[in-house]
């Protein structure tokens, strides 16, 4: 079929799309510029901006004129100053301008890629799902914050993609996605930090972690099967960053970290890594307090209803974790 997938260039789009191409399917891309991610790939790339005003919502039609699918991609996490502004305008403005455009051509069929940010959480034992309740200022701070700021830019995208009546939307919810693509890096960036130098200490806390391609997968069988209106946490695994990170030490062939990070420690980086952040913002985003303080934290969820529903695979994340360092490795990440 003809599809449309916005974020080709990121690291799900990359996967996402290398798959649509696999079955046969004529893609069209919106994108801001060609990148290493998609290079070589035989995509139809429309460089229209991805907004909602008239000239953009004219531009996305013409883009997804006979198309069958729609694949909403593109997000942003940007902490600088005016970064809310920004995410707010990719996950929301161009969500909304997609649905505009989608009225006009009778596009039916969307799937919006949100974010595990939006789902609650809970120990290994009770983990969280789509339904579990968040409370997003003890978790991501009060408005106006970065983390914040992309967590409510997500959800009102994803209320909007439910409320929108004339298309037919199902939203996905990736958690901690391994794999080959990893271009910036994003969720790499721990095992190419492995590979640079010893890694003795492990945070205390947990994820899901999921194969890029089972993620990729998990967006296709999302357009095929998904309810309207329903969300699917995409996720496999949970783990505990000390498991994964074992995992990886062993697929790079070092010495796994033994020695959890106390808290007290974990503190006293956040206070650090506050005064970097506010800084130098892109920079320092990973020394965020409270993205220091999520990896010290049990922050499981199930990913069931994709399973039961979707029919999403469950790859095992040591072979997830040899494909990403097969790529880091092949394209001058690590030696």
């Amino acid at each position: 079929m003809k599809v449309l997938v916005t974020g080709a260039t990121g690291f799900i789009g990359a996967n996402l799309v290398r798959q649509l191409l696999a079955r046969g399917d004529e893609v069209h891309c919106v994108i801001r510029k060609p990148r290493l991610a998609i290079e070589g790939l035989d995509l139809h790339l429309h460089t229209t901006p991805l907004a909602d005003d008239h000239a953009a919502v004219e531009g996305l039609a013409r883009a997804m004129d006979g198309c069958e699918a729609v694949y909403h991609v593109a997000g942003l996490f940007d902490p600088s100053p005016g970064g809310g502004a920004r995410m707010r305008a990719v996950h929301v403005f161009g969500l909304r301008g997609l649905l505009r455009a989608a009225d006009k051509v009778g596009i039916r069929r969307m799937v919006v890629c949100s974010s595990s940010i939006t789902v609650g959480f809970g120990p290994r034992d009770a983990p969280g799902d789509e339904e579990t309740p968040l409370d997003p200022t003890p978790v991501y701070g009060p408005h106006g914050t970065a983390l914040r700021a992309y967590h409510d830019s997500k959800v009102q995208a994803e209320q909007m993609a439910a409320g929108w009546t004339s298309v037919d939307s199902v939203v996905v919810n990736p958690d901690y996605i391994v794999g080959a693509w990893d271009v910036k890096p994003t969720s790499g960036q721990l095992l190419v930090a492995m590979s640079k130098a010893p890694v003795p200490f492990h945070p205390v806390g947990g994820k899901c972690f999921m194969d890029a391609d089972d993620c990729a997968l998990g967006h296709i069988l999302a357009f095929e099967k998904g309810i309207r209106g329903r969300r699917y946490l995409l996720g496999a695994h949970n783990l505990s960053y000390r498991e994964f990170m074992t995992i990886g030490a062993n697929v790079l062939g070092k010495s796994p970290p033994r020695l959890p990070v106390p808290d007290r420690l974990m503190r006293m980086a956040g206070r650090i890594g506050g005064i970097l952040h506010e800084q130098n913002p892109h920079r320092f985003a990973g020394l965020d307090p409270r993205v220091l303080r999520a990896m010290q934290e049990e922050r499981y969820r199930t990913a069931q209803r994709a399973v039961d529903e979707l029919g999403v695979p469950q790859t095992s994340i040591d072979v997830a974790v040899e494909k990403a360092v097969r790529w880091f490795r092949d394209h001058g990440y690590i030696e």
